[in-house]
């Protein structure tokens, strides 16, 4: 069975929204997908199989709040994830400019930093364009797994 683990960041649900929405259309018998709403290092270094990060993006391109902690304490601990597949799915505001989508490019530069294994290109979901970001989310999502799966 593979395992996803799916780490996400949210100010005002939309997130967290989407990450359960993956969870609950493309969880299956073969399939384990665990939404973590506060996640630790933990739920990173005490898991197995692919990485999913779901994060909207707050301020001026930084982490949300539930979010940071793990986030910190990766760049600080350096745990090694050797070739770990994970993916990346960020909400941002393109009217913020340089800014848009700055939490993805975080998370990614510090799993990257840790040798995980980028699958697929990051997914960036403008709030001026689309109101139902798991609308979008979800056929990336599928088409990442299926990448993930083969892999």
């Amino acid at each position: 069975m593979t395992e996803i683990q799916i780490l996400t960041g949210s100010v005002y649900g939309g997130a967290l929204l989407t990450a359960r929405k993956i969870r609950d259309e493309l969880s299956s018998d073969s399939i384990s997908i665990h939404v973590h709403e506060n996640p630790t290092l933990a739920s990173l270094t005490e898991t197995s199989g692919p990485v999913l990060v779901c994060t909207s993006t707050t301020g001026q391109g930084e982490i949300p709040a539930n979010l940071l902690p793990f986030y910190l304490e990766l760049r600080e601990t350096l745990p090694l994830q050797d070739g770990r597949p994970f993916g990346v799915i960020v909400l941002g505001d393109s009217s913020y400019g340089d800014t848009f989508c700055g939490a993805g490019e975080l998370m990614e530069e510090a799993l990257l930093e840790v040798a995980a294994r980028k699958v697929g290109e990051t997914l960036c979901i403008d709030a001026l364009e689309t109101m139902e970001p798991e609308a979008e989310a979800l056929p990336w999502a599928r088409s990442w797994l299926s990448r993930v799966s083969d892999q």
